[in-house]
């Protein structure tokens, strides 16, 4: 371990138990150039971690890739992990734990419980460590900010398009989760804009199945036969949207039901294409992996960031699906 990494570590552990002037001091030793201490610290690179919801979906991956990009970029170290479903609540926690041992320069984390992790966070802040939220929120005011899409304003633009496509009648949403901000708020935005702009819409069932695709698929399934004149289904993520496309396929109700989803992915933009699909919303999870890092490395440095940086979002369908601004942010 090099003279600087000791130094940092040192640094750490007085800011744990000492004032917050000294905690100053800890984080400017780490963004003058160096491992915070960390195990994994290549050389005098600054070493960001990331945490995120899991692996399962290609979302995560894109957000991974423009992680990558930004560490290239700026010259960081960047760590990348996930549990394998976005269920494993405790296993994340453990991972983050895990992070934090290596007393990085910063952490990136997205929450798969937005309080479980609420004593990791203020750990964090005692030992001088970053903390950037990013896709999901933390109920803490450690994090100096979070990347996120606006998932309320997102969900709000899907339940415009399936108002506009189903004029009337009942529909229903296959959510992800109730535990996460973005499960949460993607549910919220879209029932709230269909209570004050759609009067002749009534959400007759929400069903969460972790965005595993079987799952959701079996509770679109309960939810058609409950309701067999439903016209819509809305699914709040990339599993939980291709579970109510199977579910469509299987049941025979292929062109007789709208169904909208979240994300991207091939499965998606197939579906979209083929017309199983009426359309979706998009994120930049690129983009979303490349400002999480480019914020740590802010943070790191001691300047000061906006408490939210958007990430953006767009809708697609078949009719702009190809068109270059929203072909820059689908994934595969």
């Amino acid at each position: 371990m090099n003279v600087n990494s000791t130094k940092r570590r040192r640094f750490a552990a007085v800011a744990a138990a000492t004032t917050s002037v000294v905690a100053m001091l800890a984080l400017a030793a780490c963004g003058s150039g160096g491992s915070g201490g960390g195990e994994t610290g290549a050389g005098d690179k600054p070493y960001v971690a990331l945490v995120s919801k899991g692996f399962q979906h290609q979302f995560w991956q894109a957000v991974k890739q423009g992680a990558d990009d930004a560490a290239a970029e700026l010259d960081v170290e960047v760590t990348f992990e996930g549990p394998e479903t976005e269920t494993e609540v405790e296993k994340q926690l453990t991972m983050l734990q895990t992070a934090l041992d290596k007393n990085p320069d910063a952490i990136g984390y997205a929450a798969l419980d937005s309080e479980a992790s609420i004593p990791m966070m203020t750990d964090a802040e005692s030992r001088g460590i970053p903390v950037i939220a990013f896709d999901s929120g933390v109920d803490s005011e450690v994090p100096v900010t979070t990347v996120s899409t606006d998932n309320l304003a997102a969900s709000a633009e899907a339940a415009k398009h399936m108002a506009e496509l189903v004029g009337s009648g009942k529909i229903a949403i296959v959510g992800h989760d109730q535990t996460s901000q973005t499960g949460q708020q993607r549910v919220e935005g879209f029932t709230q804009y269909i209570l004050e702009n759609a009067p002749d819409i009534e959400i007759v069932d929400t069903q969460y199945a972790a965005g595993d695709q079987l799952k959701s698929a079996d509770a679109a399934k309960a939810i058609l036969q409950a309701h067999p004149d439903l016209k819509g289904i809305y699914g709040t993520n990339e599993g939980s949207a291709i579970g109510v496309v199977k579910a469509v396929q299987e049941t025979g109700k292929s062109g007789k039901l709208t169904v909208i989803g979240f994300d991207s992915g091939k499965a998606q933009t197939d579906a979209i294409r083929d017309g199983l699909m009426a359309g979706a919303i998009t994120q930049d999870p690129i983009k979303m992996g490349y400002e999480t890092v480019k914020a740590a490395v802010a943070a790191i440095n001691g300047e000061e960031l906006e408490p939210v940086i958007d990430s953006g979002f767009y809708w697609y369908d078949k009719t702009n699906i190809d068109d270059e601004d929203i072909a820059a942010v689908l994934y595969e």
